[in-house]
């Protein structure tokens, strides 16, 4: 059989990484995907450029869109990022020739997964994205064959390495998050500008993705309810170990009476989940099965390594003819379920105030939680401060309540003079 003549548009750091991988693996590939792998065309914006790679026999292409229609290739990996523009341009000329895609662009698919999934599926073509979502864990090929005979009941998972190697170092050497974030851009853990990740975006965009998968509904990334780790302190942190948790960015997606809970935000995991095990720049996803049960898939969720492999994953599905449905289910029927509306969560909270110790603090803070109709399930408070005007934390933790409910709580008491920052209030998970 003929060699599966591959196209690659973007050269960065996974791009450089899946030329290695396809040239170092070469002869297992080639049996795995019964023919062999062969990069015959590349693009990226600069050509002169020293990757360190072998780009010996690929046609330099300086136009990626001329690569995606060229008649010398017959799948095209786009691996240049970005939710629209020429990412978007390659992939949809790609799929407009009749070539099967891989891509590893989470924003595209959280963006346009949807119509992406509809023009690959009228065309015939494949469009992979193992790449897209958690790196290395081969997750969608997980949900879309492996758990193929469940209904997926929940989802949860770390999406994002950068956060959670500043909320584990936080937790390790009880340093603030300025501080471990400044490492962290050090090391190469978090970008420049690290909105993206710190703000919970990055997750969002792979939750709705898994979402789309897991429950056989259209791509919603607007239906995704998102907040970051900026407002977490090393005094959060220490207060969730004393009380048995661990503080976790997690995605989370699960199918309510309300329609599709989608939720990016920092949660208390207990001690006793082995999600909350899971440290540094590690990814972990728990898919919930009704007959398998819960599912734990772990490993690096972003760099060259990991993502190539999960690219070539996909490459070797195209060597072999496989095709499936882009998100588990024809396209055309993908359920449209409604986005369960955030303030109809329910679910218990941590919430941590600083107050002016002064008698009465206590009494007021209780009376707005009563007259929300939220139950108090602990307090901690700590001895007195000798400056009448410095402030100390309280925490309390609830039982489970609405999100309303606890929302108009929480600004109840932020208006109380005693109050002086606003509170830190972080969901408590059941895993």
């Amino acid at each position: 059989m003929s060699a599966l003549r591959i196209g690659i548009a973007g050269l960065g750091t996974v791009g450089g990484g899946l030329v290695r991988l396809l040239s170092e693996q070469r002869e297992a590939l080639a049996l795995r995907g019964g023919r062999e792998l062969k990069v015959v065309a590349v693009s990226a914006r600069d050509r002169h450029r020293q990757r360190g790679i072998d780009l010996n026999g690929a046609t330099w292409h300086d136009d990626p869109v001329a690569l995606a229609r060229g008649n010398d290739v017959d799948v095209v990996v786009e691996l240049i990022g970005g939710s629209d523009g020429v990412a978007r341009q390659v992939v949809e000329t790609a799929i407009a020739a009749g070539k099967p895609v891989v891509t590893a662009n989470k924003a595209l698919l959280a963006h346009h997964g949807t119509a992406l999934a509809v023009a690959a599926e009228k065309s015939g073509v494949a469009l992979g994205y193992e790449g897209a979502v958690a790196g290395g864990i081969p997750i969608i090929k997980a949900l879309r064959e492996g758990l193929v005979g469940n209904r997926i009941t929940r989802l949860y998972g770390i999406l994002n390495g950068t956060c959670n190697y500043i909320l584990s170092t936080m937790r390790e050497s009880g340093r603030d998050f300025g501080d471990v974030l400044a490492e962290a851009q050090a090391h190469g853990y978090a970008e420049a500008d690290p909105s993206f990740d710190i703000d919970g975006v990055d997750a969002a965009h792979k939750l709705a993705i898994l979402t789309s998968v897991a429950f056989g509904c259209p791509v919603n990334f607007a239906g995704v309810h998102v907040e970051g780790i900026r407002h977490i302190t090393a005094i959060d942190i220490a207060y969730a170990a004393e009380l048995g948790y661990r503080i976790k960015l997690l995605g989370l997606a699960r199918q309510t009476e309300h329609g599709i809970e989608q939720r990016v935000h920092p949660c208390m995991v207990p001690m006793e989940a082995p999600i909350a095990h899971v440290e540094g720049v590690f990814n972990a996803v728990v898919a919930e099965g009704d007959f398998v049960g819960k599912t734990l898939f772990q490993g690096r969720g972003a760099g060259a390594g990991p993502t190539a492999s999960a690219v070539a994953a996909d490459l070797v599905d195209i060597a072999r003819g496989v095709r499936l449905p882009v998100f588990s289910v024809p396209a055309a029927r993908l359920a449209k379920l409604p986005a369960a509306p955030m303030e109809r969560h329910t679910g218990a909270y941590y919430v941590r105030l600083m107050v002016l110790d002064r008698p009465g603090v206590i009494a007021g803070v209780a009376a707005a939680l009563r007259d929300e109709q939220v139950s108090m399930e602990s307090m901690l408070q700590r001895g007195r401060s000798h400056d009448p005007g410095a402030a100390v934390p309280v925490v309390l933790t609830t039982h489970e309540t609405e999100e309303a409910a606890m929302a108009r709580a929480v600004a109840r008491i932020a208006r109380l003079d005693t109050i002086v920052e606003k509170p830190c209030v972080i969901r408590v998970e059941q895993l």
